[in-house]
Order: structure tokens, then sequence, then C-alpha cells
């Protein structure tokens, strides 16, 4: 349960009453908890990366999303929401994390109607040379793709079924229904050109992924669904094209060959698994205020929680991996960490150093509970690059990547 004001009064050594604690949570104590999460992020631990094939070429592996939640109706006018049928007041979380080197990079809270496609024109500033980005279509805005090229760096995103795309080699504007109603087998490739004009374009892989009639059934029926609340028909050729999963990439063959594709797209589940933690653990949606200074103040203390076990975890999880091909469930650990989280407060409050040394004791029994047992009917993501990865080398088909 999130804990009430007479809970946190109970839980500090300062005699303090219910309503004094109300009342420092002020605009300037919000400031204060926001700048404390960025120096947090700012100061990375810089772990050892995880060593794997398909992911050696690039520096990081950054993984867009966004989660968002109701908040009280008392803050639709700070935080609104969509109104209608929909919530009258609603956060937004927008998250970027680093998976090859386990860290969160970037922690923003918005209102609940800023939609992911205005936040994408910050991407750009986040990546480095030799970064991969993983956002899905929501981010996807052609400014956006150019300016991480222009870096010299790499995306793979789903592609923005409105999108025009060009063939990369004459320019011929493609119907992608006409196209992929031509394709005989379960995945497609083309070199294409996205946009209008010779300033707009953007080069780069069109990467078709044919799914089972059972997924495309259900995305037509989602379509629909979705334009008849809109009042629209649909269009029929995004119906048809509800066969395919569609991917656009920068990323050269060599580096990601096309039978590579769909695993390394699907990491980005790995951000989900992420939120469904900051949910039920932290519960980072959970807040009996309708103060918008507290609401901050406590979304704040659990976000820089969140860093910490994250980093616990990036550690714990390469060193587990490079030494014994296993890895550290991520669920696990928050949980094992909730159930030590009075005691580790305790120790907090009276000194880091305590704290700290309560930790190093209880860090073996921790990692020993939070292995990953190993399922022979699925496999964890890593298992799954590396055996992906591994069948191309004994068929000969590595290209540059060995």
């Amino acid at each position: 349960m999130h804990p009430s004001l007479g809970g946190m009064v109970a839980a500090l050594s300062t005699r303090i009453s219910r309503e004094a604690l109300h009342q420092r949570f002020t605009a300037s104590a919000a400031v204060f908890l926001r700048h404390c999460l960025h120096t947090v992020l700012r100061h990375k631990l810089q772990p050892v990366p995880i060593r794997t094939k398909l992911l050696q070429p690039f520096a990081r592996v950054l993984l867009v999303d966004s989660s968002s939640w109701d908040v009280s109706e008392k803050l639709g006018a700070v935080l609104p929401g969509s109104g209608g049928n929909a919530s009258t007041a609603n956060c937004k979380l927008q998250t970027a994390y680093d998976y090859k080197q386990g860290e969160l990079t970037v922690l923003a809270d918005t209102a609940g109607t800023v939609p992911d496609n205005r936040y994408t024109d910050h991407l750009p500033a986040l990546v480095n040379k030799t970064d991969l980005v993983l956002f899905d279509q929501g981010y996807f805005k052609l400014t956006t793709v150019n300016a991480i090229m222009m870096k010299g760096a790499f995306f793979l995103t789903r592609l923005f079924l409105d999108t025009t795309v060009h063939d990369g080699q004459t320019s011929e504007r493609l119907d992608l229904g006409q196209v992929l109603r031509a394709a005989p087998g379960p995945t497609y490739e083309r070199q294409v050109r996205m946009g209008q004009g010779p300033n707009q374009t953007c080069a780069c892989r069109l990467v078709c992924l044919r799914v089972t009639a059972q997924v495309a059934q259900a995305r037509r029926r989602r379509f629909k669904a979705h334009a008849r609340r809109q009042g629209r028909t649909g269009s029929q050729r995004h119906v048809a094209l509800c066969d395919w999963t569609l991917l656009i990439t920068n990323v050269p063959e060599p580096w990601l060959p096309l039978d590579m594709v769909r695993a390394l797209y699907t990491l980005r589940w790995q951000i989900e698994v992420l939120f469904k933690q900051f949910k039920s653990i932290l519960r980072v949606y959970q807040s009996a205020t309708g103060n918008a200074h507290r609401l901050r103040c406590e979304l704040y203390g659990k976000l820089i929680a969140a860093v910490w076990v994250q980093r616990l975890h990036a550690v714990a999880h390469t060193a587990v991996w490079h030494t014994a091909h296993q890895e550290i469930s991520l669920a696990k650990l928050y949980k094992r960490l909730q159930e030590r989280a009075f005691l580790l407060s305790q120790f907090f409050l009276l000194s880091e150093a305590q704290a700290m040394e309560y930790v190093s004791q209880e860090l073996e029994t921790l990692l020993r509970c939070c292995r990953k047992y190993r399922q022979r009917s699925r496999m964890t993501t890593l298992e799954m690059l590396k055996a992906g990865f591994d069948s191309r080398l004994h068929t000969g088909k590595s290209r540059g990547l060995a």
C-alpha cells in the first residue's frame, strides 16, 4: 500500500506532525528532488556492458517508451488528461533505458496529453555516435530519424504507415500493399527512401516480417475498432498491411542480418518489464494526494530508488551472464528488495554507510534467489539473441559479425 502522511511521520525519527510534513511538500521541494534525480542519472557506475555478438557494434542500445497513469482529478489543471470517457488528469513518464549498460538514461514526467510524437524531438540529443535507438511508431518522425543518422547513430522502429516510401534506387513511389502481395516468403527486404523532396528523404532498409493469421486478424479487429471510435471507416490499405510487421532501420545488413531483425526488435519488451516493476513494486502510479508538489516529490523519490535498483541489477546481471550464461531476473530483484525495504530505509535514516553494509551482507543471498530458471520451452532475451547468432555461425551466415 502507498504510505499515508501518518505512515511517513511514523517512519521518521524526528518529531513532526502530519500537517507540518504536508506543508513541506512545496514547489522548492519538488525542484530539489528533481535535481537529485537528474544528478543520480548523470553519475554513472559504468558497469561492464553486456557482451553478445549482435549488440557488439553499438556503444549503447537505447530503448525508448512511455507509460502513463491517472492521478487525482484535482490535478487536471496541472496534469491534464484527455477528458471525455478518459481521465481528466493523467501523468506520463518518458523513459530511455540503455539495455547494454543496464542504465536508466532519461526519466521525464509530462502531462498525459503530451503525445510521444512531440517528445520524439528530444531523442537526437540523447544519442551519440554508434548508439542504437529502438522505439515504436508513436515516436516516428522523419526529422527525428534524419537527425539520428546525422549524428552517426542507428535506429530500428516500426514504419508509420502514412509515410511516403520510394524505391532506394529508382526513386519510384512504392505501393507497399501491392509490393507485399507479390512477396512469396515470410520476409521481405528492400532499400528505400522515406519522405518527399531531396532534403526531406531518409535512406534506410525496409524490413517486412509476415505475422501469423491469428495475429493479423487481431490487428484488423483493433484497427477497425479504433477507426469506429474516431468516426471513420479506416483505410483498406492499412487493413491489408496487418499481415506484416514493417520495420525500418539504417543498421547495415552485415551488422544486422535480415533473420536477426525480429530478435533485436523484441528487446523493446525489456522496457515494458521495467514499467511493470515501476507500477507493481514502486507504485509510481499510486498517490493519495491532489497536491501537485507532493505528487512530484513522491514520484521523484521513487524514481531515484528505481535508478539505484537498476544499477544493482546491471552489475549483477552482467557478471552472471559473462561467467555462467545465466541472468538475474529484474522482477525477482525488485520483489526481494521490496521485502527488505522497511529495514533498508531505517538503515538509510541512520547512515548511508550502515545501509550499504547491510546491502553488501545481503547481496549474495539476494542474487542467488533472483537468478532466472532455464526453461527449455522459452528462452530469455539474451539466450534468444545468442542462440540466433550461434545458429548463423554454424550455418556460415555470420558475414562480418564474427
